[in-house]
């Protein structure tokens, strides 16, 4: 039974969840696609929105899914939780990185230098080992995720556990915002994108992504209603201090 607001369920530091490693490595998986996505191929539906060019790269398509389940994440299992999420997904993007780099240093066979070659690589999957769009990717996640789950966190306080959709779609305005802003202008500093595309990348990005999460809404919803009950877990953020690199008791 899902207690009253304002009484957090299993706030034992170590308890158990029957979904919460799932719930992780969806969130995960979603990133580190999301993220190459983003390095191969650049969208364009060929239509403009108020002469504003619907052009964006194309992990956009799958990225705010990530938010979808930070907002999950935070709602049922708190802050803390989330937290530790959140840095599975930082360390899993440094490690992805860090292997697309080196096989991309590796030496090309023979055969594979006649039907795609490094340039192919480079191309295609260079800009996710690259520098500038690895920097780009790193702060804009861990500022948009963690800006979005603390957000969330404290509007949940706020409201005493009333209107999920205020609470997730207004952190996603938050810490989206902050994302497509960061991830662009640092990518385009690096070379990764033209500055011809900033204006247009940085707001097809945001209006995409907070698009996506207003219609996923209801799919939210009944998410996270399963996920109180299935886990007997409703958590509040009173109290909490909302420091990223804090893993006191956890």
């Amino acid at each position: 039974m899902i207690p009253a607001p304002g009484i957090p369920v299993g706030t034992a530091a170590h308890r158990s969840f029957r979904y919460y490693d799932l719930v992780m490595v969806l969130f995960v998986s979603v990133l580190l696609i999301s993220n190459i996505a983003s390095s191969a191929k650049i969208v364009d539906w060929g239509v403009s929105l108020a002469g504003l060019r619907l052009a964006f790269d194309a992990g956009t398509i799958l990225f705010p899914v990530s938010y979808i389940f930070g907002d999950v994440l935070t709602e049922v299992y708190g802050f803390k939780r989330s937290r530790r999420v959140i840095w599975a997904g930082f360390g899993s993007l440094v490690l992805s990185a860090a292997i697309l780099w080196l096989v991309r240093i590796l030496p090309g066979e023979a055969t594979w230098n006649e039907y795609a070659g490094q340039q192919a690589y480079d191309a295609i999957l260079g800009g996710v080992s690259s520098g500038g769009i690895v920097l780009a990717s790193l702060a804009a996640y861990f500022a948009g995720e963690f800006s979005n789950s603390i957000v969330l966190a404290k509007l949940k306080v706020a409201t005493q556990g009333k209107r999920l959709w205020m609470r997730t779609i207004g952190s996603t305005l938050i810490g989206e915002a902050i994302d497509s802003l960061i991830f662009i202008l640092v990518a385009s500093l690096f070379g990764v994108f033209p500055w011809s595309l900033f204006v247009t990348l940085v707001l097809t990005n945001y209006i995409f992504k907070v698009f996506i999460e207003v219609v996923m809404t209801p799919f939210t919803y009944w998410v996270v209603a399963k996920l109180k009950k299935a886990e007997n877990e409703d958590y509040y953020d009173r109290g909490t201090r909302f420091n990223p690199f804090e893993f006191k008791g956890e």
